[in-house]
């Protein structure tokens, strides 16, 4: 099997004001907390933003596995919706020290280049700096950060750049490549 040279970028905003938002995007495009846990529509969520982009680590993961993150106090998906369809999310995974990771963020390719990914991308990063005001004895966020890597859509780290993030950490490695599965086994990445 082949190997694949990935470069992974952490980035991260360390005070609210970093965020620089993102003009919502034109038409009827809304942004709504998956407010019940449910392991298919996270599942179906990941595999549809992901399958072309190579996202594989969370597709062999049992329903209970799912379950469990989707219950874990302060996760939280964030759907973005265009016209009623969803086009994209973003989940927040608070840390014990004060952080937030945005665990997983983008868009179902149909709706990419439609400025709908500054939007989510504003809207889950506000979130994640306001996440203590709904999440009970929880502590201000001190930290927002993330990681993209090479293998994710073109636009991804520019977006995050222009949102305010500075890159704190570089990596570079070998992986065995996989072929993108799409949304599901048998469909066409696009």
């Amino acid at each position: 099997m082949s190997t694949l040279t990935v470069t992974t970028w952490s980035l991260e905003q360390t005070a609210p004001a970093d965020l620089l938002p993102a003009s919502p995007p034109a038409g009827d495009v809304r942004i709504v907390r998956a407010e019940v846990p449910s392991p298919e529509f996270s599942r179906f969520l990941y595999a549809s933003v992901g399958g072309d982009v190579r996202w594989t680590d969370r597709l062999a993961w049992s329903y209970e596995r799912w379950r469990e993150l989707l219950e874990k106090p302060g996760v939280e998906t964030w759907v973005a919706y265009d016209r009623g369809t969803p086009a994209g999310y973003i989940e927040l995974d608070p840390q014990d020290d004060g952080a937030v990771e945005i665990a997983y963020f983008g868009l179902i390719p149909a709706f990419r280049g439609r400025r709908i990914g500054g939007h989510l991308l504003s809207y889950g990063v506000a979130r994640a700096w306001d996440l203590s005001g709904r999440l009970p004895g929880r502590a201000e966020t001190k930290r927002v950060w993330l990681h993209t890597c090479s293998k994710d859509g073109e636009h991804a780290m520019d977006n995050y750049l222009r949102r305010g993030f500075r890159l704190f950490d570089t990596k570079v490695a070998e992986e065995q490549e996989v072929a993108a599965p799409g949304p599901w086994p048998g469909a066409r990445a696009v």
